[in-house]
């Protein structure tokens, strides 16, 4: 009888204790977060991810009542920081504000990638730089579709600048040579520190260029604005058409930047992150914080941010194979 008490009582116990263990394994999901959240940047400090990562953090920090720290790894073209983020534990307490290269891009460029780039856990999108195509406006042309033709009629004359091969101002290029059937030259800088010096002494004839650095020399009239490359009209420069509605249907193309997560993280961790986003990017406040960095924000689910991303890789692969560019 006193042996059957026993192994009841142990039962009951072992009952509690699995129990209570469910309940602390639970926990960080239910209540996250309980410290402060690291938000990885994969490059340099002061760079346009760094500037958005920082004021998103920021309206994340009362929103959810933890700081959000900020931390600049730069490298590899992007892939040092996003390969330590892959590595993190997948507990919501590190983030990677991620772009076409950690999470698109890279994959087709590096041989020997240090992480995964289908294995993070996708949070929200946040926001995109609209580029700006800008022309030297000694050359023959003042509009996009004067340019086509100009190009048209002398196939490999005119050059374009990049910040860089593979990257979205690359890309850019790529694109409206697929699209508007003509042959330009790729040249490509380190940024918009050597492009645009280049440009105004007319070692190139175009530059694909952010808006934050580019709408300036546009505004001052020492460049000319061909065409906005993104599918919107940018609420940063109204007046400037898109590249898509002066002809050339299905142009949409810009630097874009979403929050992400070590796989294996938590849904409901990444559920509350979503919410949070989306509430912040909704504030009037923030939405003009953005704005000084030249970035317009962006918001939705997690399941459009997938679909997105689905998106990107098979037209970035035909772009990057069109450029005949072999991973390095």
């Amino acid at each position: 009888m006193k042996f059957r008490l026993i192994r009841t009582l142990a039962g009951v116990a072992a009952v509690a204790f699995a129990a209570q263990a469910g309940a602390q394994a639970s926990a960080p999901a239910t209540d996250w977060p309980q410290h402060p959240v690291r938000i990885v940047v994969p490059f340099q400090a002061g760079s346009a991810t760094d500037l958005i990562s920082r004021q998103l953090g920021a309206a994340l920090a009362t929103e959810l009542g933890q700081p959000f720290v900020v931390e600049a790894r730069p490298g590899a073209a992007a892939a040092i920081g996003s390969a330590s983020v892959a590595r993190s534990a997948p507990d919501g307490y590190t983030l990677l504000m991620g772009g076409p290269a950690a999470v698109v891009t890279n994959r087709f460029l590096q041989k020997r990638l240090a992480y995964n780039p289908d294995a993070f856990a996708l949070v929200s999108m946040v926001a995109y730089t609209p580029n700006i195509l800008l022309a030297n406006p000694q050359q023959p042309f003042k509009t996009l579709p004067e340019m086509v033709a100009y190009a048209r009629a002398n196939p490999g004359k005119l050059t374009y600048a990049s910040f860089g091969t593979g990257t979205t101002s690359h890309m850019a290029g790529e694109m409206l040579k697929s699209i508007a059937g003509i042959d330009i030259l790729h040249v490509p800088y380190k940024g918009a520190g050597e492009a645009i010096p280049a440009l105004l002494s007319g070692q190139v004839s175009m530059y694909f260029d952010t808006i934050m650095t580019g709408l300036p020399q546009v505004k001052s009239g020492s460049l000319l604005a061909l065409g906005m490359s993104n599918s919107q009209r940018s609420a940063l420069a109204p007046n400037i058409p898109t590249i898509a509605e002066q002809g050339y249907a299905g142009y949409d193309i810009a630097p874009w930047y979403g929050l992400v997560a070590p796989e294996g993280t938590p849904a409901p961790i990444l559920d509350k992150l979503n919410r949070a986003v989306n509430k912040v990017l909704a504030d009037p406040a923030l939405r003009g914080k953005l704005a000084e960095a030249g970035a317009e924000p962006r918001g939705g689910s997690r399941e459009e941010f997938a679909a997105f991303i689905k998106a990107e890789i098979p037209r970035t692969k035909q772009l990057i194979d069109q450029a005949g560019i072999t991973p390095q």
